[in-house]
């Protein structure tokens, strides 16, 4: 598959035309997991900034995620033998899991960008092994994923799991622990050696000492200790003083805001425009350094920023589309979501599972760093996997209700599928759907055509007669929309948003 260079020279400005399908499709793709068909279609002809407001005000007033019976338990309110207790764990971790991904499913940017913050401010469950931890972080996650970026790091930081995750409970003003101090400045709001030195590190370890307190019983909450924090003065990007944790989140916002800002806006670049942000010959920088400036503007309120780049020509230009290699979690995600069919928990559960096999573990990251994304989800294991999956579930689909393939090639072709016998304009309605550029060429094409004629006799794709083919009424139908979805999930270009 070609790495996609980013040629996208298009600006901030606003995109201005109504919707067409293509680009309402994008917008879906990549601000969710996509949309069905007829959500697709009714956003065509909308103006893009005021269905980007919707979405984005829908995300800001989204409930709190539902509280589990277990979100404050500790190991007290487990049973006492092991294997029972870590039983009921396996368990509540999975239905926990199933309904986060039944969330995800619901397409709306808050679930997007809570999933898109768990591999910025990375924990892993396996880690710190607490169910209660595990809520506590997926709700900061929601709370804040479009709220302001200061007070979410802030906040972030002193969640049990993080505590746990980056060693902060053992971060004693005696001994100091400097692994949450460095990946607070490498990973979290600065970037790898960027305007921070290892004094800075080992001085900001110190200040943020005496969160130790772990209680008798195991999973129980941390708290502060003071007689366990270094009360004494350190200097921290060049401002000395008795700091402590707040203090900290106060200097590095202070003293690094640009450097903040365009850490973040790069991230958020590289996941929702393009991976290649970097490269002299585009002006990814331009933009990246516009939505740096709104940024600090709005004291790092992350809605303003969002709105600026998906109402934008940029984020809508022909070279910002179909460039982005799908996660696993997009790969079967994005296609039930346009699909239509209708699933089960068990369907969801098996794609969830499929995503751990293809190294994408929802609730557990490769490691402090996450998941790399682009291109090393694709590799001769990874897309074999994707094949022989996608493969498994489209047939599952199909043998529980083979009309939903039918009605999926209706909601595409529209009239054309209802009236007209010429297969070939039917199956490049579907193709140009379901691939976000198509295919490749005509050659191509050629090949997806004979695979959607299947085995019907030419002489009733001629029209003119009663027994003539439509995908509306041919009995064969849905095995032929059957039969082209199961070809396009294993072309190069299906991997691609």
């Amino acid at each position: 598959m070609e790495y996609f260079i980013n040629c996208n020279t298009s600006t901030l400005a606003p995109y201005t035309a109504n919707l067409d399908q293509l680009r309402a499709a994008h917008l879906y793709r990549r601000l969710g997991f996509s949309a069905s068909v007829e959500t697709i279609n009714q956003a065509v002809g909308q103006s893009a900034g005021a269905l980007v407001d919707t979405l984005i005000d829908e995300a800001l007033s989204m409930p709190e995620i539902a509280a589990p019976t277990w979100a404050n338990w500790n190991n007290d309110n487990y049973p006492a033998d092991n294997d029972a207790r870590n039983q009921l764990k396996r368990e509540q971790k999975t239905e926990f899991q199933l309904n986060y991904a039944k969330g995800l499913l619901n397409n709306n940017l808050r679930d997007r960008l809570s999933f898109f913050w768990s591999n910025h401010f990375v924990t892993e469950l396996e880690v710190y092994n607490c169910n209660a931890f595990l809520y506590e972080y997926i709700d900061c996650l929601q709370r804040h994923s479009l709220g302001n970026f200061k007070t979410f790091t802030s906040e972030i930081g002193l969640t049990n799991a993080m505590l746990y995750y980056l060693d902060g409970v053992y971060n004693n003003g005696n001994n100091p622990n400097e692994n949450y101090a460095r990946e607070l400045y490498e990973l979290f709001t600065l970037g790898e050696g960027n305007g921070y030195t290892e004094e800075d590190i080992i001085e900001t370890a110190k200040a943020l000492s005496g969160y130790v307190e772990r209680g008798e019983v195991g999973c129980s909450a941390v708290t502060f200790d003071p007689t366990k924090h270094d009360a004494g003065p350190k200097t921290i990007l060049g401002q000395t003083g008795n700091w402590g944790y707040d203090d900290v989140i106060n200097i590095l916002f202070e003293q690094r805001s640009p450097e903040i800002a365009e850490f973040i806006c790069r991230k958020l670049y590289e996941f929702f425009v393009h991976p290649d942000s970097r490269d002299d010959a585009n002006n990814a920088q331009m933009i990246i350094d516009g939505l740096a400036a709104t940024f600090m503007t709005n004291n790092f309120e992350l809605a303003p920023v969002l709105r600026l780049l998906f109402k934008s020509q940029h984020f809508f230009d022909d070279e910002a589309i179909g460039v982005i290699i799908k996660s696993p979690v997009d790969f079967y995600f994005n296609t039930l979501n346009e699909s239509n069919f209708n699933y089960t928990d068990t369907n969801v559960a098996e794609m969830v599972n499929y995503s751990a096999l293809l190294s994408q573990e929802i609730f557990e990251p490769f490691d402090v760093a996450g998941w790399q994304r682009d291109r090393s989800w694709i590799n001769t294991n990874f897309m074999i996997g994707r094949w022989l999956t996608i493969e498994s579930i489209l047939e599952e689909f199909y043998m529980a209700d083979n009309e939903q393939f039918r009605s999926f090639g209706l909601a595409i072709s529209g009239n054309e599928g209802l009236t007209n016998p010429n297969p070939d304009v039917v199956a490049r309605l579907i193709i140009d759907f379901v691939l976000t550029k198509g295919l490749l060429n005509e050659e191509e094409y050629a090949k997806a055509f004979a695979i959607f004629r299947s085995d019907v006799e030419d002489v009733y794709y001629e029209g003119g007669n009663q027994e003539s083919w439509t995908l509306a009424t041919w009995p064969q139908g849905p095995f032929q929309v059957y039969l082209l979805f199961q070809y396009l999930a294993r072309q190069p270009e299906f991997q691609l948003k």
